[in-house]
């Protein structure tokens, strides 16, 4: 059997907004925006050169689904991006005013620093020690 997971769905408020801070501020790149109809979009985002899992940008549909924008997992790390060279990627990213939470820290599994993404989700940026 051979399985990967393609797509993590992201509730965002606005597309657009969404893409920026995604493309400009995590330097994802942008792989599909195809309108749907009904102002309804199916935008995807990945992390640059990468074939794996990437983000469907989905509109907030609705009173239910808004109010799950930025907290889609109770408050908790919800995504983690992994990174070759941490200290590059914290530089820009504090650069493009990404809102960290925290010092980068040093754990047993390398370096690592919460960050929040434009909706208030919680992500780890993360440098493995492997």
């Amino acid at each position: 059997m051979n399985q990967h997971l393609s797509l993590v769905s992201l509730v965002v408020q606005d597309y657009d907004e969404a893409i920026t801070f995604f493309t400009r501020a995590l330097n994802f790149e942008l792989c599909e925006d195809t309108p749907l109809g009904d102002g309804k979009r199916w935008v995807v985002v990945r992390p640059p050169g990468r074939v794996g899992s990437g983000l469907l940008l989905a509109r907030a549909d609705g009173p239910a689904q808004a109010a799950r924008i930025g907290d889609q997992t109770g408050g908790r790390v919800f995504l983690f991006l992994e990174t070759d060279d941490f200290e590059r990627d914290h530089v820009r990213m504090t650069a493009a005013g990404v809102r960290f939470v925290e010092a980068p820290r040093h754990e047993a599994y390398g370096v690592v620093a919460v960050f929040e993404d434009i909706c208030g989700n919680r992500w780890d940026l993360i440098q493995s020690k492997s």
